[in-house]
């Protein structure tokens, strides 16, 4: 692996990644009688007559607010709102670099769902989206939830949409190198959050029967029996869905046999076993996702017989990051104005990175887009505005494909890393 440059040094210099710039052009003193008052009056009449001039004269059709309680960041867990702070920022530095968004990170002093729900109700008029980032579960789903059906603008979840959509690109393309089908395969669900409760629906989606899937959390894997389950909804559903054949036990008996292993858990190495990896089937496909440190490490799950492995780390072959999924997902979202972002739109957002991935060519090295392939962004946002058009969730006419597709080139491509100023 390669050295990390001193992350504590950069922050420090910089004090912090992100901050505020202007758009409109400041030529002396007397600009601010338009930008300020008393110009500024003349679009706020416009706006309180129809709100959706919100949209001609403001910013806020680029703008999400990423919304944590700090409650389940990273592989850190419960560190709180301020130590939140720097990976949501870091999470706007993507949100800007990679998709053109303003992002805002908002880090909230309570763990109450219902406070935060109202406060995103309440900053809703600022922002064209919303991204809930590192909430722990259950309570993420019923905010989610509760959003989606207040909000008329996009709202979702991260940790939810973002990882299952990234991670079902990969596997599409891992499972046509090894020539096996989605619909066939026996895949094995190690870790049983808000981000392995989404990858198993949208791989459903997908054309994944539930009978094939096995999920595990920390007390075993999920069946019929889990009686200590009945009072938790979402976990409960996954015992009445998945496991066909009623397997009990832990991580090693759902992992025997199985020709997927997807691992969204806990910080390794050790919490997947090589043993382990050797019991499934021929041309298996482990997943580690964990961060900081994956469940196995790709060498020595390729040791034991492994024949695609994958992790959320960019210091390895395969990186599965949720990176490459919202800058693109909420720029097409936010360029049609859509009300909302549906599964089908994620699943679009995942045919295109596969679909990209692919036509550059597979290889066991190469399963998924990296994260400067800059045109996978264009792709998978024209995939996503595409979707919501069909749908009938994008409240913005009168602009063809060709007009949008240059307008969500311009933003996407407008930095590089040679545009970055040390």
């Amino acid at each position: 692996m390669k050295e990390e440059p001193n992350a504590l040094e950069y922050h420090s210099r910089y004090r912090g990644k992100i901050g505020i710039a202007l758009k409109a052009p400041v030529r002396n003193y007397d600009d601010f009688a338009v930008w300020y008052t008393p110009g500024v009056a003349e679009p706020a009449r416009a706006i309180e007559r129809s709100r959706e001039y919100v949209y001609e004269y403001t910013n806020r059709g680029n703008t999400v607010a990423i919304i944590t309680d700090g409650t389940r960041v990273l592989g850190l867990g419960d560190v709180g709102p301020e130590a939140a702070l720097p990976v949501m920022e870091g999470k706007a530095m993507l949100f800007k670099y990679l998709g053109g968004v303003d992002a805002f990170p908002i880090c909230v002093a309570t763990k109450d769902a219902d406070e935060i729900i109202n406060l995103v109700r309440w900053l809703a008029p600022s922002f064209g989206g919303i991204n809930l980032e590192d909430i722990a579960s259950p309570k993420c789903y019923y905010i989610l939830e509760r959003l989606r059906q207040e909000l008329s603008i996009p709202v979702w979840h991260d940790d939810q949409q973002g990882t299952a959509l990234v991670i079902l690109a990969g596997l599409k393309n891992a499972l046509k190198l090894v020539g096996k089908k989605l619909s066939e395969v026996k895949i094995a669900l190690i870790g049983a959050g808000a981000a392995n409760m989404n990858v198993a629906r949208y791989m459903q989606i997908a054309g994944a029967r539930w009978g094939n899937i096995v999920m595990v959390d920390s007390r075993g894997i999920l069946n019929k029996s889990r009686d200590d389950l009945k009072n938790v909804a979402e976990k409960w559903a996954m015992c009445l869905r998945t496991n066909r054949a009623g397997i009990s036990g832990g991580i090693a008996d759902a992992m025997r046999g199985a020709d997927v292993c997807i691992a969204l858990s806990k910080p390794g190495p050790g919490v997947i076993k090589k043993e382990w990896v050797a019991s499934m089937a021929d041309d298996a496909i482990v997943f580690a996702c964990a961060n900081p440190v994956p469940e196995i490490l790709p060498g020595d799950a390729k040791d034991a017989g492994a024949r695609i492995v994958a992790t959320g780390r960019s210091d390895f072959e395969n990186q599965v990051n949720n990176s490459l999924g919202f800058p693109a997902v909420f720029r097409g979202a936010l360029d049609v104005r859509a009300t909302r972002i549906t599964d089908e739109m994620c699943i679009a957002a995942a045919d295109a990175i596969a679909s990209y991935a692919e036509a550059k060519g597979l290889s066991e090295d190469y399963i998924i887009p990296k994260m400067e392939e800059r045109e996978m962004y264009v792709a998978e946002a024209m995939a996503v505005a595409r979707k919501a058009i069909e749908q009938g969730v994008a409240a913005r006419e009168g602009i063809s494909e060709d007009e949008l597709e240059a307008e969500v080139r311009e933003k996407v491509l407008r930095y590089s890393v040679s545009s970055v100023v040390a």
